[in-house]
């Protein structure tokens, strides 16, 4: 199965290096030599390293904000209680249904009167909070720590900032981290926002770019094209490598007991 998975990956870096000619004879597991030109023809059309820059801030800043956000609002879920906790939780839930796309227009109307549009905060602000991260990470950190050990902390005079910092963020990195290998994901492969709401050329993110590129003539270049594509999800690749260990562990979590 991984060898499965593996190979459009390895057919989308082979064929980065190959010319258009040599494409369309069909796939080998031989690389062309043809990766300085098609570099050189995607770069007549578009700026590739200022979206993947513009990609990667608003994707880094999103997934940090996310996870530091959505941990503090589950904590609060999961440990405090005030008058319609409930209430608000099944509303978050039922926002967990509705899709983004409904609200798209109203969104660009309300970003318009406030005039942030063509920058990257309707891209950031909006995106931190998260209904499904907070559902998620409130059940985690329910059957991971437990209460007593909060009550202890407060015994020893410890603030509820400072309790949440040194005692629950560290426990609930497991869960962090899954979901910020999503989150990271899903805001870099993010194209109808940015496209709303962005204007000009050099804020594009990346997925806007390789949008007119497949539009652009250079399209008729499938090196380049392909070339493209495998730049975009380097980072991706590299958020896997780092961060899945965490998957293993937050699911794992709660299984076994000492």
């Amino acid at each position: 199965m991984a060898i499965v998975c593996f190979v459009p990956f390895l057919m989308m870096i082979l064929n980065a290096t190959r010319s258009n000619a040599e494409i369309l004879t069909g796939f080998t597991l031989i690389p062309g030599t043809s990766l300085i030109q098609n570099y050189e023809t995607m770069m007549q059309y578009i700026n590739i390293w200022s979206g993947f820059k513009n990609s990667l801030i608003v994707s880094v800043l999103v997934t940090v904000l996310s996870g530091y956000f959505s941990a503090l609002t589950a904590y609060g879920f999961a440990f405090y209680t005030f008058k319609g906790k409930n209430f608000l939780f099944v509303f978050m839930l039922v926002m967990m249904m509705v899709p983004g796309q409904l609200g798209l227009i109203g969104f660009y109307e309300l970003c318009k009167n406030l005039g942030i549009l063509d920058t990257f905060i309707p891209l950031i602000v909006p995106t931190v909070a998260s209904p499904f991260v907070v559902f998620f990470l409130r059940q985690y950190i329910q059957t991971t720590l437990h209460p007593s050990l909060i009550e202890a902390s407060r015994i020893d005079g410890a603030s509820e900032f400072k309790i949440f910092h040194t005692i629950a963020i560290p426990i609930m990195m497991p869960a962090i981290a899954t979901m910020s290998i999503f989150t990271f994901i899903g805001s870099w492969n993010n194209y109808i926002t940015p496209l709303v709401v962005l204007f000009s050329p050099e804020k594009f993110t990346l997925p806007v770019l390789m949008g007119f590129l497949k539009g652009s003539q250079v399209a008729q270049n499938l090196g380049s094209l392909y070339l493209g594509i495998a730049i975009s999800v380097v980072p991706i690749m590299v958020a896997f490598l780092f961060l899945s260990k965490y998957i293993v562990n937050s699911i794992s979590a709660g299984s076994i007991k000492e």
